[in-house]
């Protein structure tokens, strides 16, 4: 179920913060959802649509492990199927947090290309954390695009 939205500030560098430790906190929590019996790797997702809403998303792993699927497209999907198809921001968690390459693809279809994308290699136990910023454009080169191919 879609969070609240989140309220838009004045003009300056603290909405972009508030922002950022909305999704990073909802991602956390998702993480803690994860169903990972098979890799032991929990991740949690969450992307910012232009709504202002967040959706949120963990891993679901299957003993068949091709029907596995990863936070991040779990959370788009989530966005998706309430009619949010537009990502302002995505914000993953896990150690060594990164989309591996289905997930980029999807991330490119539904994100602007300036949006921003939140890595946050989070470990609670050994209470580190490392967080990487970075853009959709710079996810996947020469990823496929829709729009240009005319689809």
């Amino acid at each position: 179920m879609a969070k609240k939205p989140v309220r838009k500030r004045a003009a300056g560098g603290s909405g972009r913060s508030d922002m950022r430790k909305k999704l990073m906190e909802a991602a956390k929590t998702a993480q803690k959802k994860a169903y990972c019996p098979y890799s032991r790797y929990p991740v949690g997702a969450a992307v910012l649509t232009d709504s202002g809403r967040i959706y949120t998303g963990c891993n679901v792993e299957n003993a068949s492990f091709g029907l596995a699927i990863c936070a991040e497209r779990v959370a788009i999907f989530k966005a998706v199927s309430h009619g949010d198809k537009r990502i302002k921001a995505l914000c993953v968690a896990a150690k060594s947090a990164k989309p591996c390459g289905a997930c980029r693809q999807v991330i490119i279809e539904f994100a602007h290309k300036d949006a921003e994308m939140i890595y946050l290699d989070w470990q609670p136990l050994e209470k580190k954390e490392k967080i990487t910023i970075t853009t959709a454009g710079k996810l996947l080169p020469h990823a496929f695009d829709p729009s240009e191919a005319g689809l």
